[in-house]
């Protein structure tokens, strides 16, 4: 019998344990998918850490405060059908495809509305609350999730379902901007490398990046931004906001008390930041400025399977920067995890299975 082989989180900040357990048989709509690329994410490290922090002290414990242990992490998959349930019409045998990871309850007003990443019932996304794609094989819950990604390279397309539909949606929720505003990136990891792909065609005005790397901060300019600065310079906040005039639009892709008080304070008036990043932290505002200024904040999760078919048909209608990536075998998944979490990676890691 084929077994399935996958690297897990079997205890909160230890290395990934190998099991390997009998293929699952699906049923119903559910697919069987055998994983060529997974990309490591960010939200992997927070599950193999053990939690989510939101500031103040305050802290999620991840897995279902532990209950989900072991979890295969991996929501990023590209990978080669090999079966599917009875009720499963469109998923055949051999088709190569991007599995949309962000999976809800389906019952709940925002999944009614299309927007499962943002379940309000008992959440089924993969490599969070279900098994992912750290290794050999998936089962996807149904095969609306499997997404023709064309000819576009598979490690590429793998960071779409999570790092390119994370970038995409924040952009989205700012729009087109006039030629003459200015667009502020911080944070250029994965997430935010993908955004300032993204940046001009969605925006149609190239980025200016904060980060305090400067391995990242060329990567960002090879990518399309049109100035790249280290946020911790004396006055850098100061002489951005001089040199532009405040920005029009920000996006926060790190998530942190820093990044945040940054980007909120390099907006102009009318001006509007979209918060995305994860690290941990909590912000403190002027009230009555934020109201005289007529500012706007949005918070930013992931994406909906809506918007990752338009991100997949922008990517293969428009020729997009290509994202650094580094690709690495399925055992080294906590290395990888490690370097991750050392800040070593530029763009993003991707296991082939």
């Amino acid at each position: 019998m084929s077994m399935l082989r996958c690297y897990q989180v079997a205890e909160f900040g230890k290395p990934l344990a190998l099991a390997e357990k009998p293929l699952p048989e699906p049923t119903g709509r559910q697919v069987l998918v055998k994983v060529e690329r997974c990309g490591v994410c960010h939200s992997d490290l927070h599950i193999w850490d053990g939690y989510f922090d939101l500031g103040g002290g305050r802290k999620v414990v991840a897995a279902n405060n532990g209950a989900l242990l072991p979890l295969t992490p991996g929501h990023e998959i590209v990978g080669t059908v090999v079966a599917a349930g009875p009720e499963a019409h469109t998923a055949k045998p051999g088709q190569r495809r991007l599995v949309f990871p962000w999976i809800g309850c389906g019952t709940c007003p925002p999944c009614r509305d299309g927007n499962e990443h943002i379940c309000a019932g008992a959440q089924q996304a993969i490599g969070i609350f279900t098994d992912g794609g750290y290794a050999s094989h998936v089962l996807v819950p149904d095969e609306k999730y499997l997404l023709d990604m064309g000819s576009l390279d598979p490690a590429l397309a793998a960071t779409y379902a999570c790092s390119g539909l994370t970038a995409y949606s924040a952009l989205k929720k700012l729009g087109r901007l006039p030629p003459d505003h200015d667009l502020l990136i911080v944070g250029a990891g994965g997430v935010g490398l993908n955004a300032v792909a993204l940046a001009k065609v969605m925006t149609g005005v190239a980025p200016i990046v904060a980060d305090l790397d400067p391995a990242k901060r060329t990567a960002a300019m090879q990518l399309g931004a049109k100035a790249a600065i280290d946020p911790r310079e004396a006055d850098a906040g100061k002489t951005l906001f001089k040199t532009t005039g405040g920005v029009m639009a920000a996006v926060d892709f790190a998530g942190s008390d820093a990044s945040f008080a940054f980007a909120y304070a390099a907006l102009r008036k009318g001006g509007h930041l979209v918060t995305v990043g994860l690290l941990g932290g909590q912000a403190t505002i002027s009230i009555g400025l934020h109201v005289m200024k007529g500012l706007r904040i949005s918070g930013s999760y992931v994406g909906s399977l809506i918007e990752l078919q338009e991100l997949l048909q922008l990517a293969r209608q428009t020729a997009l920067p290509a994202l650094p990536i580094t690709t690495a075998p399925l055992d080294q998944a906590t290395a990888s995890l490690e370097k991750l979490k050392a800040g070593q990676v530029i763009g993003r890691i991707v296991l082939e299975a």
